[in-house]
């Protein structure tokens, strides 16, 4: 029998809705494309570049769409066996299965892993509604159910989340009832880590992609079964959580090598620990000295008032890229430029704007080309 590839409406009012479809995929039943019921222009992007409704390899469970913050996004096409093995992986460095607070929007891969994790550990997650934005009051209700419980607890969040969470009192409470909290999709503020360890908050951060089935590398070290090697500066990441190529793009480069995927990230291991410098392919060129952004990301995350920051090249008739700089926090521009003293004076921002939020591309994602368009 012919499989077709269905779309999967997540809706953020009811994502537990999801596990029935969720079960039969990981069961080999379905192939589901997760679509969200709350962004039509999204949903329909999805759907057309993915070819929903067309047959589909049977051994495909779902199609996890990249984020596409630069054109078309990709389909990522994971297994049963891709996504269990993640699954397990996570708990067994975990320290064991527990209960799981759904906190991010299901039809990214962050949040449909913490369905998938409460899939097999047989247990019935709890999820917050986010239909109207990420509020500490319902995460804290539903942290203190899960800690009833007595059982191992869990959740997953974005480092905005988190820094959300942490400027209440509230939400730090709630934040200490876990286990462990996992937090990927960006880089993580080094203040705001070394403040969650002073509050004996259990903070993992955590690497990986809708590739790879989720993160697949916590506090810089594979998670078990998964591997990772950097050949030049580029990471490749391997092991029985690699997607079996991309729905859109047969025969990617990413892929060329069974069981790999070679990411657009540029890094380096040190001590055993895999160390994440930036994107290859945002690498600014300044007058023919090359930074990655990240790299000055992180300085200006470590300016006392800063919260956020996005730096960009954009064309200079002499330098060639010019790298300037958007921040979100309470410091003034000459706070952050002071807090950048250390610096190299070639990588200071030529240009330094304060924001009120940053935009986005996805959850914690900030939209680079968003960004690029402010200057």
């Amino acid at each position: 029998m012919t499989r077709l590839l269905e779309p999967l409406v997540v809706d953020p009012r009811d994502p537990l809705a999801l596990l029935p479809s969720l079960e039969e995929a990981i069961a080999g039943q379905r192939t589901l494309l997760p679509v969200p019921a709350d962004d039509p222009a999204r949903a329909a992007l999805l759907q057309d570049s993915q070819e929903a409704g067309r047959p589909i390899d049977p051994s495909i469970a779902l199609v996890v769409a990249t984020s596409g913050s630069t054109g078309t996004p990709k389909g990522a096409q994971l297994t049963p066996a891709n996504l269990v093995s993640s699954a397990d992986a996570t708990h067994r460095h975990l320290g064991g299965a527990g209960q799981w607070l759904l906190a991010m929007p299901a039809h990214h891969i962050a949040g449909l892993q913490v369905l998938i994790r409460s899939l097999v550990a047989g247990v019935d997650p709890l999820a917050l509604d986010l239909s109207t934005g990420f509020h500490t009051p319902r995460f804290a209700r539903a942290a203190a159910e899960l800690h009833a419980t007595r059982d191992r607890c869990y959740t997953s969040l974005t480092p905005m989340q988190l820094a959300k969470l942490m400027d209440t009192l509230q939400g730090i409470e709630a934040l200490r009832l876990f286990d462990a909290v996992l937090v990927g999709g960006a880089a993580l503020n080094p203040q705001l880590a070394r403040a969650a360890a002073d509050m004996q908050i259990t903070v993992v951060t955590t690497y990986g992609s809708s590739e790879t089935a989720g993160g697949c590398v916590y506090d810089g070290r594979p998670l078990p079964g998964a591997r990772v090697r950097v050949e030049g500066e580029r990471i490749h990441l391997g092991g029985p959580m690699i997607a079996l190529g991309y729905r859109n793009a047969p025969g990617h480069a990413a892929f060329a090598e069974e069981g790999w995927f070679a990411t657009t990230d540029a890094g380096h291991i040190a001590d055993g620990r895999l160390h994440v410098t930036g994107r290859l392919d945002a690498v600014i060129d300044s007058g023919g000295l090359k930074l990655h952004p990240e790299v000055l990301e992180q300085a200006l995350l470590g300016v006392r008032g800063v919260t956020g920051a996005c730096v960009v090249g954009v064309p200079h008739p002499r330098l060639g890229q010019a790298i300037v700089a958007a921040y979100t926090g309470t410091a003034t521009p000459g706070e952050v430029i002071e807090g950048l003293d250390h610096l190299p004076r070639w990588q200071l921002p030529k240009e330094l704007r304060r924001l009120e939020a940053l935009p986005l591309t996805g959850p914690g994602k900030v939209d680079r080309r968003g960004v690029e368009k402010l200057f």
